[in-house]
């Protein structure tokens, strides 16, 4: 009985929290609202449950709700696919492949700038300058020298720098257009709705029993895409769904600051601004490169080259109507890219520790 109080407790205590963040994220957007922001819902958000989570207050979601906003904007995203948009898959090796030589320049110059800069160990400033993938990279970087707290203070303030810039600035790019994409779409029946929701459940299900990166999400929009590709259906997740699920990606995102060190977060942050230059300086090489040498449009080369956050950067890739299939299908190739090479790089560390430890 006693255990039963205390569980009942609990719950109320969780239910109170996740409710305190709602209504954080909430405020959040209708500030961003009120000022006219670019994807305000998802923008406004992030900011003020990033600060709530730099104070202390603990943010996390359940991860049924995380689920669930994949799920219903992964379907939303599909919707942004076009047979248009299919004419040109022929092109995407070519991209993935410059994407990729940006990414290794990323790597290197992260890497250089916090080991021969600023001393950091090898392994930290290895892990550290790996845009993306950061559940395989923590898994490897466990079992190293690596200072977890520097990597993932660098890491998460990156991926926070990276939304934060990003977002006003392809509203820029865009003509300050194309910014309220929940509200898109055209109504329909019942039955067309309930053909959108089962083939992207479907598909969603079978991304994530593959494991494929963000598969919820990716499956979802897949679904969705084959749907309104086709052009068997033209319906869009009404925005009274997506709206809400707006706002829990971006409490999700920032939340990433819970838990961190107040006092290590201030102390890293000028050290996390320029790691983020960084790459949003060789994403920009790669991208001009990619825009000058194939037809693509510049807003979205961005979106596909920006180093990190599949899920984040495959919704304002639908915010903005810019080719969400094309942007996501570039973060699961650095993310496969990332993730295969980890466990080498892992193992050559450990290997190069083994050898200074005998000498």
């Amino acid at each position: 009985m006693d255990r039963q109080k205390h569980v009942m407790r609990f719950d109320g205590y969780q239910t109170i929290k996740v409710l305190a963040t709602l209504a954080i994220a909430g405020a959040g957007g209708l500030l961003a609202s009120a000022l006219s922001l670019p994807v305000a819902w998802l923008l406004g958000p992030m900011v003020a449950v990033a600060v709530a989570s730099a104070t202390g207050l603990d943010t996390r979601l359940p991860n049924a709700l995380s689920q669930v906003a994949f799920f219903v904007l992964g379907v939303q995203a599909g919707s942004g696919v076009t047979p248009d948009v299919v004419g040109q898959i022929a092109i995407w090796p070519f991209s993935f492949a410059i994407q990729m030589v940006g990414v290794c320049l990323i790597t290197l110059a992260t890497y250089a700038y916090l080991h021969f800069g600023l001393k950091w160990n090898h392994e930290t400033s290895l892990f550290a300058s790996l845009p993306g993938a950061l559940a395989f990279v923590v898994a490897a970087a466990e079992d190293t020298r690596t200072d977890m707290q520097r990597m993932l203070i660098v890491q998460t303030a990156r991926l926070l720098l990276l939304i934060g810039a990003l977002t006003p600035f392809l509203g820029w790019l865009e003509g300050g257009g194309a910014t309220e994409a929940a509200t898109r779409g055209e109504p329909g029946s019942p039955s067309q709705y309930a053909l959108l929701f089962a083939v992207s459940l479907v598909a969603a299900l079978l991304g994530r029993m593959l494991r494929i990166p963000g598969g919820l999400m990716l499956g979802a929009l897949i679904g969705s895409a084959a749907i309104h590709a086709s052009g068997v259906s033209e319906v869009a997740v009404p925005s009274a769904i997506a709206l809400p699920c707006l706002v829990l990606l971006g409490t999700l995102i920032g939340s990433r600051l819970y838990g961190i060190e107040r006092k290590a977060l201030l102390s890293l942050m000028p050290i996390s601004i320029v790691c983020f230059l960084i790459g949003i300086a060789f994403s920009a090489l790669a991208g001009l490169l990619a825009v000058l040498t194939l037809p693509l449009e510049p807003g979205k080369v961005a979106l596909a080259y920006s180093p990190g956050a599949l899920e984040a950067l495959t919704v304002l890739a639908f915010q903005f109507d810019i080719d969400p299939a094309y942007v996501a299908a570039h973060h699961v190739v650095r993310f496969m890219g990332i993730a295969l090479i980890v466990p080498f790089l892992a193992s050559r560390v450990k290997r190069r520790r083994a050898r200074l430890e005998d000498q």
